[in-house]
Order: structure tokens, then C-alpha cells, then sequence
């Protein structure tokens, strides 16, 4: 019954729009058609209206069902997360940049952003930013070493908690297979960006690791099935997340533009999202720079930081002191889990939201 409302709901919007249109007066966007709809009964809020004005913005990333209407519920409650992790540049180097046009005319203009997230005070170089993402510390990583070295027996981390309160994970990475638990570097896979696998309990068994860190290929497939997990981590290689070389092995547009690269990669993969069933009922969206730039020094930042989701403040520019502690933080607060570790100090991300969680 409510999916009929919905539709019908929708064609009304668009024949006003239409006819509205053939009066000179192009009656608004289908999504400003609604939010004065709305309006009309006196039952539309502020944060209502600042929604209906972000789900215009996502038409432009193709999250629509053909019709105008994205068909976004900020009602429903936050039960989907997506983490993109990006590498190595600071806030000044993406936001305003020319080679970044996705980030700053459809990102910043659909979803909240922060102005001051940073790492935590010297967490460098980037593997502990990743292992602070899943625990809320960096456990004593200070390297960019494998597993093999840094691997760490404690099961208080994220996708364990996950797992213990049995809702599904999911770890998509660009350059794996599908038949290995990849825990060392191939080619452009870089497995520093990869958290979970530098727990013990993730790695052990390969059937179990396998099951859950899939090829970044498979993402598309899941997302139109609707067979996502509950909570989904995606991992770049590092010629599309902008770190450039690892160990060795270097990215063929490092002498060119790796802000650009990066941009394409999120032009590329995000769309899909928004315009998946999972992100429109309940999804966020959390676009996070590991680090600062600089190679040997790498900058705490301040990093570029998105919010996506139906009950994102839209255009809004939050300037509160947040770390990948917020992040954590506001996953767990999401899914009911414990905090871990710093997340229990830090400020969650309620601010960028118009309801948390």
C-alpha cells in the first residue's frame, strides 16, 4: 500500500510540475514541487525541506527512479553504511580544485561536509588511520607493514562487533580476487587499506575472510540485487584513492593529477549507491581521507570529509573538530554497538545530520 502511495504521490508531483511549466513558470524542480506540496498542509519542517533540496541535488548523481522523485525516505532510520576511504590529500587541495569537479559541484551540493576533520594528532603514516577507523586506536601501528607483522589477536574491533550482534559486513577492494583473503600487496591493491585484515580473527579462516572481502567488481552486482550488507567498508586501489605508490609499485598517473583520479573513482562509484534501495531507505554515505598529504610528512589536515544520506543536512558546512574517532563513533551509534576504545571521547556526526541516528 505504501509503495502505491508513493508512485501515485510521484505522477501527481510531475504533472504539476508540467503543468505549472506551460504557464511560463517552470513550477520548480519535481523535488522543490514536492517540498511545496508538502508545505501546503502545514505538516513540512525546515529539515524536511532542506531533504527534498538534497534529493534534487542526488538527481544529478543518477539517484532517481526515472521520474525526478529519488525516492530518499529521511523517515526511516540510518541502518546502512557506506565508508569510501580515500588517501593523502588535505582539505585545501581538493575543495575548490579544478580537478575535482564531482567533490564540489554534486557532492558538496547533495550531502553535509566538514571543514575541520582531522587525524588524530600525529597518527601517520596511513595504515594506523585505518586500524583507528576499525578500533578506535592505532594499537601500537606506527608502520606500514603486512599482517604478517602487524597483525593483532584482540577481537574488540568493528566487523567483530558487527558480527557479534549479527548484522552483515562487508569489505569491497579494488584489485583482489575472489578466491584469496588477501592479506599482502598486489600490483595496485594496497592491503594497509584494508582494516579488518590485520585482525586475527578475520584472517584465520579463509572461508570466512573470503565471504566477507569481496573484489570491488561485485559491489555494482550487490547493490542492484539489493544483497549489500548492512554495513559496507570500500577501499580504492592507490591510483583511484590518491596515495600514488606503494612500495615499489606506482601509479601510472602519479606525474599527473591524483586529486582527478580520485574525483573519477567517486564520479564513478557513487552513484550507484545513491541510487540503490539500500542507501534510499536508511543509507549514509561517509567519504573519508585516511591523512593529510605529504610523503614523508604527511599532514594531520584538516581532511575533505562528505555526508551522504536522506537525512543529511544538505549544503551544509559543519565546523565542529571531528577524527576517524567521530567516524567510529557514529557507525557504532548507528548500529547499537559499543564504543570502542577513543570513540568514546570524541564528538559523533550528529551535527552533519537533520536526525541521528
Amino acid at each position: 500500500m505504501k509503495k502505491l502511495v508513493v508512485v501515485a504521490f510521484s505522477l501527481f508531483v510531475t504533472t504539476h510540475a508540467l503543468i505549472s511549466g506551460c504557464g511560463g513558470d517552470d513550477g520548480g524542480t519535481p523535488a522543490e514541487v514536492a517540498g511545496d506540496a508538502a508545505g501546503t498542509d502545514g505538516s513540512a519542517s525546515g529539515d524536511a525541506a532542506a531533504n527534498d533540496a538534497g534529493a534534487d541535488a542526488a538527481t544529478d548523481t543518477g539517484a532517481t527512479d526515472g521520474s525526478g522523485d529519488t525516492g530518499a525516505d529521511a523517515s526511516e532510520p540510518l541502518k546502512t553504511v557506506f565508508v569510501i576511504m580515500m588517501a593523502n590529500h588535505n582539505l585545501t587541495d581538493v575543495q575548490d580544485s579544478g580537478s575535482a569537479p564531482y567533490y564540489n559541484t554534486t557532492l558538496l551540493d547533495a550531502g553535509a561536509h566538514a571543514t575541520n576533520y582531522k587525524t588524530p594528532a600525529g597518527n601517520h603514516p596511513d595504515e594506523p588511520n585505518y586500524i583507528w577507523l576499525e578500533s578506535g586506536s592505532n594499537l601500537g601501528i606506527t608502520n606500514n607493514n603486512d599482517p604478517s607483522s602487524n597483525h593483532q589477536a584482540t577481537t574488540d574491533h568493528l566487523v567483530t562487533q558487527l558480527k557479534n550482534a549479527n548484522i552483515s559486513w562487508k569489505a569491497y577492494a579494488e584489485g583482489i580476487t575472489a578466491d584469496t583473503c588477501p592479506v599482502s600487496d598486489d600490483g595496485l591493491y594496497a592491503v594497509r587499506h584494508v582494516p579488518m585484515l590485520f585482525f586475527d580473527d578475520v584472517t584465520t579462516d579463509s572461508t570466512y575472510c573470503k565471504a566477507h572481502v569481496r573484489p570491488l567488481t561485485e559491489l555494482a552486482t550487490d547493490l542492484s540485487s539489493n544483497t549489500v550488507a548492512r554495513y559496507n567498508f570500500i577501499a580504492p586501489n592507490i591510483c583511484n584513492d590518491g596515495t600514488g605508490m606503494s612500495f615499489g609499485t606506482t601509479c601510472p598517473s602519479i606525474s599527473t593529477d591524483l586529486v582527478k583520479s580520485g574525483d573519477d573513482f567517486l564520479a564513478a562509484h557513487v552513484p550507484p549507491i545513491l541510487s540503490s534501495q539500500a542507501y534510499l531507505s536508511g543509507g549514509a554515505v561517509f567519504i573519508v581521507w585516511d591523512q593529510g598529504s605529504g610523503t614523508f610528512n604527511p599532514s594531520d589536515g584538516p581532511l575533505p570529509f562528505v555526508v551522504l544520506s536522506p537525512k543529511a543536512k544538505v549544503k551544509h558546512e559543519g565546523t565542529l573538530a571531528y577524527t576517524h574517532s567521530s567516524t567510529l563513533r557514529s557507525i557504532e551509534t548507528i548500529f547499537g554497538l559499543p564504543l570502542l576504545r577513543d570513540a568514546a571521547n570524541a564528538t559523533d556526526l550528529s551535527d552533519l545530520f537533520t536526525s541521528f541516528p
